[in-house]
């Protein structure tokens, strides 16, 4: 019988069969061989007989960061305070995102604790360039949103995914744990990968992150997952114009007229450095 797995932990997978019903089933031994680690997210056959994952079919998208698939929606959620707000960390997450065809949507936690005009301007660019943005107390807004989609809540330790995910369903109870005065940061409440029934949605809270990798992505694909700078990509002299050094380049002068947020721009700038940066400790591992 089809089905999708919605809860992971160690080598048990909780699968949500075609007809509402949930099974617990292990992998199939040979997967191992076969390089194959099913995922929360994973559409699977199940061989009730033997309690067993018989078949993954085929994801139409995956992350490794949390380990999830066929997602259609990432929530991310950022703070204003403790953590601050990072507008570095989220365009690495959005871009990272995009590249992974999921639509990237922003929810902002703690605007009662900490919130200021800078904050305020990034929100107004962020809706300005397309991106849907919410604020935490907006449940209704959220839940009539991501309806018959498979979600997942993604941001740093300590923003809150997991008072988010209780706020949308009270019955939940997810347990939180507070800030850590002495690192800045939440600490790790959440253990496994969940989905939960959310009305026709499926959404996931996942363990936190403080870093992430451009390693699977070239620079050309970070240039191409901000998606201001394709709206005016004929404009520019060159057709592959990477918008860094480039003579009579559309983006720097949009950059320079205050129309392209500077600090997206400026945040671009250091993401292509990074990828050079990880290619060349890439090559140089490689050749040792």
């Amino acid at each position: 019988m089809n089905g999708q797995i919605i809860k992971v932990i160690s080598n048990d997978y909780t699968i949500k069969l075609d007809n509402n019903e949930k099974v617990i089933c292990k992998p199939r031994g040979v997967f191992r061989n076969q390089n194959i680690t099913p995922l929360a997210g994973d559409y699977c056959f199940v061989d009730l007989e033997k309690g067993v994952i018989d078949k993954i079919l085929p994801r139409k998208n995956e992350l490794n960061r949390p380990p999830v698939s066929n997602i259609d929606i990432a929530i991310v959620v950022v703070s204003t305070i403790k953590p601050d707000f990072s507008m570095n960390l989220l365009d690495k997450m959005i871009n990272i995102i995009e590249f992974n065809n999921i639509e990237p949507v922003i929810v902002i936690t703690k605007k009662d604790l900490y919130f200021d005009e800078n904050i305020e301007s990034k929100i107004s660019y962020f809706k300005n360039i397309g991106y849907k943005v919410f604020i935490n107390n907006e449940v209704e807004e959220i839940t009539n949103y991501i309806q018959n989609k498979t979600v997942i809540l993604t941001g740093q330790t300590g923003v809150g995914k997991s008072s988010l995910l209780n706020r949308l369903d009270s019955s939940l109870d997810l347990k939180t744990d507070e800030i850590s005065l002495a690192l800045g940061r939440g600490k790790h409440t959440t253990r496994a990968i969940t989905f939960y029934e959310l009305g026709k949605a499926l959404i996931a809270d996942t363990p936190g992150f403080s870093s992430l990798s451009f390693i699977d992505m070239s620079k050309e694909d970070i240039r191409d997952n901000f998606v201001e700078f394709n709206k005016y990509r004929d404009d520019c002299k060159y057709r592959d114009c990477m918008h860094i050094k480039e003579d009579s380049c559309i983006i720097k002068k949009l950059v320079d007229d205050n129309i392209i947020d500077k600090d997206r721009y400026d945040d671009y700038i250091g993401f292509i450095k990074e990828k050079e940066n990880e290619d060349i400790s890439f090559n140089t591992k490689g050749k040792r």
